[in-house]
């Protein structure tokens, strides 16, 4: 089992004289979930937990405590380069000794020019520490501003820190996760990116895709760059172990993380690259345990990823006959009327679920604004494809929050929802952050928070069986045949259920998950002092 635990204990707390009534009814709590819950019973126990939130709305320090506990599954839309602080990424390059270019704030190798100043200066400046990270971040930046630009503006301002220390971020992140009780990361990282750009340019584009895939896989090309990609994530382990410390008595949380890779594709890029890329990506997928999937990124709405937009979906189509076991996650959809024409809002969700057969879309902003949109919802709920929605970087970059975003929309028509968070460091945001503001700002109940939290843990790229038996968006959370009758958190699996827990990682995780749902409704509800550390199993 995979252990999450709280880094510190609680302090002692009462609860706030509303929240001390009398527990809900399970009725009453049932009455706060909308038409389109699982439609199973809410449970006294989710009932009580359910009472507690409601009477601590007014409490911010019982609330920020409340969702930084509560356990959150996995996260599944995460670049790595924008995940981490910005003030550790200026730590960082300190650490290795670059500069700063003081006209752009970018971070460029040494020797410092007469333009440049040594990072580290950032160190002794307070002031010149607080410019780059509101250059390297969204602090501070203006409601009325162009967050778009500054948000995709800021990767290429820290790219030469992030590229050099992928294992210290890594452990920055699983950290991070660990410590606000989630169980999985998928994070997106660009393997062998310079390889593949020497590769693409040597093979060069060709239009029979079956023809370009046999130039990249003749001479062992393909291969060697999947061995390149092997050794920088051999790399980037050796480093995590390193910086977390892991195997000694002062091991990091992280280190207890799983935690897989995602290998993003620029679809900026010229043609021959995108498909190298993505074959690189979904090769490494088949190969290499450590690799899930593919997605897209940059900007969607960059003048090549629109004119190439349908040719990208032709190649991955391609490709997944090609690989079937890779998986594929695409952003699809970040787009928002007035950002672009409204003929490339009609068709981009429905092309990576209908032509590229993404398992689950990012962000998928522009839904209600795409031609026949309910019958693009229909199948992705039929074939359970999830959205991973980050809140916070949709009205950062679209501007686009509360009731315009579909979330909703997606609910009521039967769409699995993960929340994620996209790239945190920039955004200065957590996932805890993610999951308050849904809260909050679509009344959810705590069962439905419940749920999303699972949602992110059975349609995570995870192999092995589920511990739900059927579509659990649709039909409720019912333990597999092999668990049912099982109590999480309160007694140890039966034999059958051991056994399929010893099987599948998914279902391992997600019965860790459960165990801590069960400790976590335990402690919060009314009436209940809070004493003592709390975590997963």
């Amino acid at each position: 089992m995979v252990a999450v635990t709280a880094g510190a204990a609680l302090s002692s707390l009462l609860l706030p004289p509303a929240a001390a009534a009398a527990p809900s009814t399970a009725a009453a709590a049932a009455a706060r979930t909308d038409a389109w819950s699982p439609p199973l019973p809410i449970s006294s126990r989710e009932a009580a937990t359910d009472a507690y939130l409601q009477g601590i709305e007014d409490e911010p320090q019982l609330l920020k405590d409340f969702f930084r506990q509560l356990p959150k599954g996995g996260e599944l839309h995460n670049h790595l380069s924008g995940a981490v602080s910005t003030e550790y990424l200026v730590d960082l390059a300190a650490d290795d000794g670059m500069c700063i270019d003081t006209g752009t704030m970018t971070a460029v190798d040494p020797p410092c020019g007469p333009d440049a100043r040594p990072a580290a200066d950032a160190r002794t400046d307070q002031d010149f520490r607080a410019a780059l990270v509101r250059a390297w971040s969204m602090q501070d930046f203006p409601a009325d501003g162009n967050g778009h630009d500054h948000f995709f503006g800021t990767f290429g301002k820290f790219g030469a820190v992030t590229w050099r220390n992928r294992g210290k971020l890594l452990a920055e992140v699983a950290d991070d996760a660990a410590e606000q009780h989630q169980f999985y990361v998928e994070t997106m990282v660009t393997p062998a990116s310079d390889g593949a750009k020497k590769l693409a340019a040597e093979v060069g584009w060709d239009a029979n895709l079956a023809d370009l895939h046999g130039k990249l896989l003749a001479g062992g090309r393909l291969d060697r760059l999947v061995a390149e990609a092997g050794k920088e994530a051999d790399d980037a382990a050796a480093e995590f172990r390193t910086a977390g410390r892991c195997g000694t008595p002062t091991a990091r949380p992280g280190c207890a993380l799983p935690t897989r890779w995602i290998s993003q594709v620029s679809r900026g890029s010229a043609p021959e690259r995108v498909f190298t890329q993505l074959a690189l990506g979904m090769r490494l997928a088949e190969r290499d345990g450590r690799f899930v999937a593919v997605n897209l990124v940059q900007p969607e709405d960059g003048e090549r990823a629109l004119r190439d937009y349908s040719l990208q979906m032709r190649m991955i189509q391609y490709l997944r006959g090609v690989y079937p076991k890779a998986h594929v996650t695409l952003h699809a959809g970040e787009l928002w009327p007035g950002l672009v024409k409204p003929e490339d809002l009609k068709f981009h969700i429905k092309d990576a679920v209908g032509v590229a057969g993404a398992e689950r879309i990012g962000h998928g902003v522009d839904l209600v604004h795409e031609d026949d949109w309910q019958s693009t919802a229909a199948t992705m709920a039929a074939r359970e494809v999830a959205v991973e929605v980050p809140f916070t970087s949709n009205a950062q970059i679209l501007g686009v929050r509360g009731a315009d975003h579909p979330f909703e929309t997606y609910r009521r028509h039967g769409v699995p929802v993960v929340l994620a968070t996209d790239d945190p460091g920039i955004s200065r945001v957590d996932i805890s952050h993610e999951y308050q503001y849904a809260s909050e700002t679509y009344d959810l109940s705590y069962p439905q928070l419940k749920n999303l939290a699972r949602a992110s843990l059975e349609y995570a790229f995870l192999p092995g069986r589920s511990l739900w038996r059927g579509n659990p968006t649709r039909d409720g959370h019912r333990f597999a045949t092999a668990c049912t009758g099982s109590a999480p958190g309160l007694l140890p699996p039966a034999p059958a259920c051991r056994t399929l827990l010893a099987s599948s990682p998914k279902a391992e995780l997600q019965w860790s998950q459960e165990a801590s749902l069960y400790r976590f409704e335990r402690t919060y509800r009314p009436g209940r002092p809070w004493t003592g550390a709390r975590g997963g199993a």
